[in-house]
Formats: C-alpha cells, sequence, structure tokens
C-alpha cells in the first residue's frame, strides 16, 4: 500500500523540522520548497498525502491544492500555515480541498495523528475502489478499533437494517447495499480524534461540531470510492431527524432516503443496548421503549413500529424454542429414572 507523504514549503528550516518529526515514521518522504517544484512531484509520483504551506511566491497553497485535487484526486490534501484566516479556513474546507487545516507552530503529536488519519482514509479510498465485501468489513471493524465503545457496532446495525429491509420486501440488491452501507455509516469517523471518541465527558460545542463532521467526511470517502448512492446516503444522512433539525442537511419525513431511515433505526437501537461513554448499555425491553417514544420526532415512525414488531416476533420464537428445550431435557431425564 502506497505511503509517501509529500510536504511543500518555501520555508528550508520549515521542511528541516519536518523531516526530523518524522525521521523515523514507515512511509516516503518528499519535500519541495515550492508550488511549481510540488507539483511536479504529484505529476511523477503517487503521492497518499500532501501537506503545503498556505503563503508562498508565485502560487499560494490552496491554489497549488486544487491543482492537486485535478491532477490526483485521492490524495489526501492537509494545509500547513502560519498565516490563518477564518475566510482562508472556510474557502478550503467548503470546497472539498482540505481534509485538515493545521496552524504554525504545529504540536509535534498533534501533526502526527494527523497524518496518521490522513494516511488511513487514503488507504480506505483505494481499498473501497477495489473491495468486496470482505474488505468492506474488515474496514469498518478497522474504524471500530479507534472508539473502543463501538466494537462490533457496524456489524449489528446491519443485520438490524437487513431485517427491516427484508420486511419491507425490497429488493436483495438494494438489501446488500444497505448492508455495506451499515458497515460503513461511521467511516468518517477516522477523522475524529480519539480523545473526543472514547471521553466519558460531555462534549462541548466545539467537540460535538467535530463530531457532527463525520457523516460529511465519510460521505467524501464514499464518493471518492465511487460507490453506490445508496451507501453514500446511509453514510451522509443516518443522523437526520424525521422532524427535521438533524444534520447535515436538516432534511425531514421523506426527504431522507429510506436507505438512511433504516439504518438510523437500527444506529439507535444498538446505540440504546450497547455501553458509551456517556451511558450504559439498557434492556432490550426499555430500549424499545426509548424507540417507541421517538416515532415521528427523531426516526421514522412506520419503521419503528415495524422494527419493534420484527424484535417481538423474535422474543417469541426464542421464548418456545427456550420452553421446548427445557421440556425435552425433562423428559429425557424422567426417562433415565
Amino acid at each position: 500500500m502506497n505511503n509517501a507523504v509529500l510536504f511543500i514549503d518555501d520555508e528550508v528550516n520549515i521542511l528541516n523540522s519536518i523531516k526530523r518529526v518524522f525521521a523515523d515514521h514507515d512511509f516516503i518522504l518528499h519535500t519541495a520548497s515550492s508550488a511549481r517544484k510540488g507539483l511536479e512531484i504529484l505529476s511523477r509520483n503517487e503521492i497518499a498525502v500532501v501537506i503545503t504551506d498556505n503563503k508562498m511566491p508565485g502560487m499560494n497553497g490552496l491554489d497549488l491544492l486544487r491543482l492537486a485535487k485535478v491532477i490526483t484526486p485521492d490524495t489526501i490534501r492537509i494545509m500547513l500555515t502560519g498565516h490563518a484566516s477564518l475566510d482562508t479556513a472556510i474557502d478550503a474546507i467548503n470546497s472539498g480541498e482540505v481534509f485538515r487545516f493545521v496552524v504554525k507552530p504545529w504540536n509535534d503529536k498533534a501533526l502526527e495523528e494527523t497524518l496518521e488519519d490522513a494516511l488511513q482514509r487514503y488507504h480506505i479510498v483505494k481499498q473501497l475502489q477495489y473491495c468486496d465485501e470482505s474488505v468492506m468489513l474488515s474496514i469498518a471493524q478497522t474504524i471500530e478499533l479507534k472508539d473502543s465503545y463501538t466494537r462490533g457496532h457496524c456489524d449489528r446495525v446491519a443485520n438490524y437494517a437487513i431485517m427491516i429491509s427484508r420486511a419491507l420486501g425490497l429488493p436483495e440488491e438494494t438489501v446488500q447495499e444497505i448492508k455495506h452501507g451499515s458497515w460503513l455509516h461511521d467511516c468518517g469517523k477516522i477523522g475524529i480524534p480519539g480523545t473526543i471518541l472514547n471521553s466519558s465527558d460531555k462534549l462541548d460545542a466545539s467537540q460535538y461540531e467535530i463530531v457532527k463532521k463525520h457523516c460529511l467526511w465519510g460521505a467524501e470517502v464514499a464518493r471518492q470510492a465511487r460507490l453506490p448512492s445508496r451507501i453514500i446516503n446511509i453514510i451522509l444522512y443516518h443522523h437526520e431527524k424525521f422532524m427535521g433539525g438533524g444534520y447535515p442537511a436538516g432534511l425531514s419525513g421523506s426527504e431522507i432516503p429510506l436507505e438512511a431511515r433504516i439504518v438510523a433505526v437500527a444506529d439507535a437501537y444498538d446505540a440504546l443496548t450497547s455501553n458509551r461513554p456517556y451511558h450504559k448499555a439498557i434492556d432490550h425491553e426499555k430500549a424499545q421503549k426509548i424507540l417507541a417514544e421517538s416515532q415521528g420526532t427523531h426516526l421514522d415512525p412506520d419503521l419503528v413500529a415495524l422494527f419493534c414488531q420484527l424484535l417481538s416476533s423474535m422474543e417469541d420464537r426464542l421464548s418456545t424454542l427456550l420452553t421446548r428445550n427445557t421440556l425435552s431435557r425433562k423428559l429425557l431425564t424422567t426417562g433415565r429414572s
């Protein structure tokens, strides 16, 4: 897997500092002292991540990254600058040119973590472009390693979403895409620092805004990998609310794609019945009650009703099976006596 990284800065001392910081890291490090030299390296080599200064003679970093997006669209782009302005940051991020915006003087550990996240994002995009089901599930499980509280979450959500989808009579191709979207629905969390994901304290407003970005980041990864639209919809819209007011787009009702509404129900149920930093797991009966209370506000009321019926049916079948097994053991014991 490609691990080439390119740093571009017109100050030689900055490039030397970068070389010292990353001297022991397991990737190929390219450096360039101008935008022109950087573009030459990009055009001749497969680069996983490019990190550039913004204020440089001849061509600024944002214009360079716009060109880099055309030359190597899969390369992850990061801006490193000592001349940060809010307008520049907003323009860079909103235009989709930049994955992260790092301000000089940087913190070495934070820069290393940012680069690791960028490399992992690049690898995910490249794997998804040519992957099969086993690779998709493996990617989901790798992302879950970053969040110790969600181990197995994606697979459980997929199982619940498949139950709902099949009960609705959806075509098998659609069911499979919903399964894959369920596995990947949180893939954007690769961009969220682990300190936020695993925090047991209530997130402040700025931290919550970072968490909310995972839908956009994940959808961008899926688009780069040219995944089907249903998968992208699930990643992008699974935190929309049926009554409106969710994120990232504030959609409501049928504006939210059906596949995203299905996964939202499955996601909510598994979140309630699993341990999280902010709450302990609750039992299935209480979880269903909370789901019922969210009908028409957070979640699609018809899908919640259907899901609860499916769960009740499963519980009835399990209860019957346990009763039969108990009776069988009693009969066998009586027969031996």
